[in-house]
């Protein structure tokens, strides 16, 4: 794992609600592509959407903006975030 390089972070974002089946993930890839986020979506079996991320803190902020409104489908109830080391993520991807 490498240490934070000034002013990039990494985060680990659970988001429940209701947010699968609802194109939540494609629009997380379009969030992350215009806040230039790196790392991946994903569902997890217990309902919830599991994001890795990583950018510059003030476009961080601005993503987690975002999962607060969600995508205008369904309905965020929870956004959990830590913080972790960065993993040098080079793109953002939906995982299946």
């Amino acid at each position: 794992m490498r240490k934070s390089i000034s002013g990039m972070k990494h985060l680990n974002i659970r988001v429940r609600g209701s947010v699968q089946g609802v194109g939540f993930r494609y629009s997380a890839l379009k969030a992350a592509q215009s806040y230039k986020i790196c790392g991946f979506v994903r569902n997890e079996t217990d309902g919830s959407v599991y994001i890795e991320a990583e950018g510059e803190e003030l476009n961080l902020g601005l993503f987690l903006d975002w999962f607060r409104r969600g995508p205008g489908f369904g309905r965020v109830d929870d956004v959990v975030r830590t913080e972790s080391c960065l993993q040098g993520f080079k793109e953002f991807r939906i995982l299946h």
